[in-house]
C-alpha cells in the first residue's frame, strides 16, 4: 500500500469509527452511533467519492434497507463547489485548448455541483449559449481509490455476517458503474441514441453536443432556457396543463422502456425540464438499457397483469431471473396472488409504486431469485418518475397508462419479437399434431372394440403397499371377531351356562374381557398409526 493508499485508509476508518461504524473494522467493537443519519453524515464528510457511492445505494432496494435508503438520498445536493480556477484548468487540459479561443464567455458560478463533475453556463464564439460540465480534478482515480480500499477492507473482516448481501460483488458493481459515468463520451452517446429514438416527437426534446469540444472530462451541450416539470407556478403563467405534461411524460416513458428499451435513468426535476411545450431531458450520465429478450418479458408480463392471468406473470419473473436455489414455484405462484390482491384490486391513487416493487423483490429474495440488474435500474427510476408525476398530476394512475400504452402497442409486439422461423416451425408442429389426432383416436376405439385396449398402473413401493393391506385386513378381521365375542357374551346371559360365579356365567366374564383387551389393543395401534403418518 502506498503513501496515499495508506493515508486516505485511515482517513476512512477514523470517520467511520467516528460515527459509530467501527464494527465494519473491528468486529469486536460496538457501534452505539449507527444510524442511517450517521452514515450520511460519514459519507459527506468523506467527499465526493462516498457522496456518489451513497447516490449510488440509495437507488438498490435490493441491496439497502429502506431507513438507509430514505436517509442516503438526501446527498443528492450536498456536493461542495469546486474553485471555477481548478475546473478551468481540467477544461483546458482535457481539450488542449484556451478558454477565450472558443468562449465569449463563461459564469464562474457554478449552476449546478454534483459529485462528479460541476457544471457553468457559458457562450460560444459563434453566439451559441451553452452548458459545460467538466469532471472534479482527477475524480475518477479518487473513485477507484476508494473502493479498492474499500474492497480490500472487506475482503479481511466478517461485514458479511452483518450485513445480507455480498459486500465486494455489490462494490466492484458499483465500480464498473461510476467507471461509466465519468466517461463522457459515453454520455454524449447516450444523447444521440436519446435524440434520434425521438426524432420528430412533438413532445419529448433532448440537447445537441457541441462535437468539437467533446472529452471523456468535458462535455459541452445547448443550453435550454426551460423550467423544472415540477414548477406548477410556472405551469400556469405560460398555460400549460400539468394534466397532459404528466401523461406525456408517463407516455414517453412507455416508449422508451416497452419500445425503445433505452432510457433515462434519472428523471429527477433537475433533469427534467418545460420549454416551448416539449419536456427536455437533460444529463444522460444514467441510463437504463433493456435487450430484446428483455423488453418481449416486459410486454409479456404487463399484459399479464391486464388479464389478470397470475401464471403467465410467474413464468415471466422465472423467465428473466437468475436461480440462486431450488424455487418453489407454487409459493412463488403464492406471492404473485397475494400481490394482484392487494395492489391490482384498489386503486392505484392508494399506493406507492414503490412499494409495490418492494414487494416483487422481497417475493423474489423468498424464492431463491434475484433479478437482473437491468430491472433494478428500471424500478430505480420508475420510482423517482412515480413522485415526480404525483407532484405534476396526483391523479394520473401510471399503471392504468401502461397497460393501455401496452395493449395498443400488442399487435406491433407481437409481429416484432415472434420471428418468421419461429412462426414456421410452431405452425408445423401444430398442424403435424393436428393431422395425427383423427387417426389416432380411430386406433384407440378398434382396439378397445377387439378387447385389445391396455390400462397400464405403474406401482412404485409394492412392499409398503402389501404391507398396509394385509395391516387393514387382519384390523377387519379382529373387529368380526371381537364383535361375535360381544355378541356370543350376550347370549350367554340369556342360557345362564355353567360354570357360574355368584349366579354370573364365567364364559360370559371371559369372553367380555378378551373383547375389551381386542378392542384397547385396536384403539392403541390406530393411534400408533395416525402419530406415524404424520411423521411421514
Amino acid at each position: 500500500m502506498n503513501k496515499q493508499s495508506s493515508k486516505r485508509f485511515k482517513e476512512i476508518i477514523k470517520v467511520f469509527a467516528k460515527y459509530g461504524f467501527g464494527y465494519i473494522f473491528d468486529n469486536k467493537h460496538v457501534g452505539e452511533k449507527k444510524s442511517p443519519k450517521n452514515l450520511r453524515k460519514a459519507f459527506e464528510e468523506l467527499g465526493p467519492t462516498f457522496i456518489k457511492l451513497g447516490q449510488i445505494l440509495s437507488t438498490r432496494p435490493d441491496i439497502v434497507s429502506k431507513e438507509y435508503l430514505e436517509e442516503l438520498t438526501r446527498l443528492q445536493d450536498s456536493t461542495p463547489k469546486e474553485d471555477f480556477q481548478t475546473i478551468k484548468c481540467v477544461l483546458e487540459k482535457s481539450l488542449n485548448i484556451s478558454i477565450d479561443e472558443y468562449f465569449k464567455y463563461i459564469n464562474e458560478s457554478p449552476i449546478a455541483s454534483a459529485s462528479i463533475a460541476q457544471v457553468h453556463e457559458g457562450v460560444l464564439k459563434d453566439n451559441r449559449r451553452v452548458v459545460i460540465k467538466v469532471q472534479r480534478p482527477d475524480i475518477s482515480e479518487k473513485i477507484n481509490l476508494d473502493i479498492s480500499i474499500l474492497i480490500r477492507i472487506f475482503k479481511f473482516t466478517k461485514v458479511n455476517s452483518v450485513i445480507p448481501i455480498d459486500v465486494i460483488e455489490a462494490l466492484q458493481e458499483i465500480k464498473s458503474m461510476t467507471e461509466e459515468e465519468v466517461n463522457f463520451i459515453l454520455e454524449a452517446k447516450n444523447i444521440d441514441m436519446f435524440r434520434e429514438n425521438n426524432i420528430g416527437s412533438a413532445s419529448v426534446y433532448a440537447p445537441y453536443i457541441v462535437n468539437e469540444l467533446l472529452s471523456e472530462k468535458v462535455i459541452i451541450l445547448e443550453k435550454i432556457d426551460g423550467f423544472k416539470i415540477n414548477d406548477l407556478d410556472m405551469f400556469y403563467k405560460n398555460g400549460y396543463d400539468n394534466k397532459e405534461i404528466a401523461k406525456k411524460l408517463a407516455l414517453s416513458y412507455c416508449k422508451q422502456i416497452f419500445k425503445d428499451g433505452f432510457f433515462h435513468g434519472d428523471p429527477h426535476p433537475g433533469n427534467l425540464l418545460i420549454n416551448c411545450g416539449k419536456i427536455c431531458f437533460i444529463d444522460f450520465g444514467i441510463v437504463g438499457r433493456l435487450n430484446d429478450w428483455m423488453k418481449k418479458m416486459l410486454n409479456m408480463a404487463i399484459l399479464a397483469i391486464a388479464t389478470k392471468d397470475k401464471e403467465k406473470l410467474v413464468d415471466c419473473i422465472l423467465s428473466v431471473s437468475i436461480k440462486k436455489g431450488k424455487v418453489n414455484k407454487i409459493h412463488l405462484y403464492d406471492g404473485v396472488s397475494y400481490i394482484f390482491d392487494t395492489y391490482l384490486s384498489t386503486s392505484i391513487k392508494n399506493i406507492k409504486i414503490s412499494i409495490l416493487f418492494q414487494e416483487i423483490f422481497d417475493l423474489a429474495n423468498r424464492n431463491n431469485i434475484q433479478l437482473p440488474r437491468e430491472l433494478i435500474s428500471l424500478t430505480k427510476t420508475i420510482i423517482i418518475l412515480e413522485g415526480v408525476i404525483a407532484e405534476i398530476d396526483p391523479e394520473l394512475e401510471i399503471i392504468d397508462v401502461v397497460i393501455i400504452f401496452v395493449k395498443n402497442e400488442n399487435k406491433e409486439i407481437i409481429l416484432k419479437f415472434l420471428q418468421d422461423e419461429e412462426l414456421l416451425i410452431s405452425l408445423y408442429s401444430f398442424g403435424r399434431d393436428t393431422i395425427k389426432i383423427p387417426s389416432k383416436t380411430v386406433e384407440l376405439l378398434n382396439k378397445l372394440c377387439v378387447g385389445e385396449g391396455k390400462l397400464q398402473l405403474t406401482i412404485g413401493d409394492k412392499n409398503s403397499i402389501f404391507k398396509e393391506i394385509n395391516r387393514m385386513i387382519n384390523k377387519v378381521v379382529i373387529g368380526i371377531l371381537v364383535a361375535a365375542l360381544i355378541i356370543g357374551s350376550s347370549m350367554i346371559i340369556s342360557n345362564n351356562i355353567e360354570p357360574t360365579y355368584n349366579g354370573i356365567s364365567l364364559i360370559r366374564i371371559i369372553g367380555y374381557l378378551i373383547s375389551v383387551v381386542f378392542i384397547l389393543w385396536f384403539f392403541i395401534t390406530m393411534i400408533i398409526d395416525k402419530k406415524f403418518y404424520f411423521k411421514k
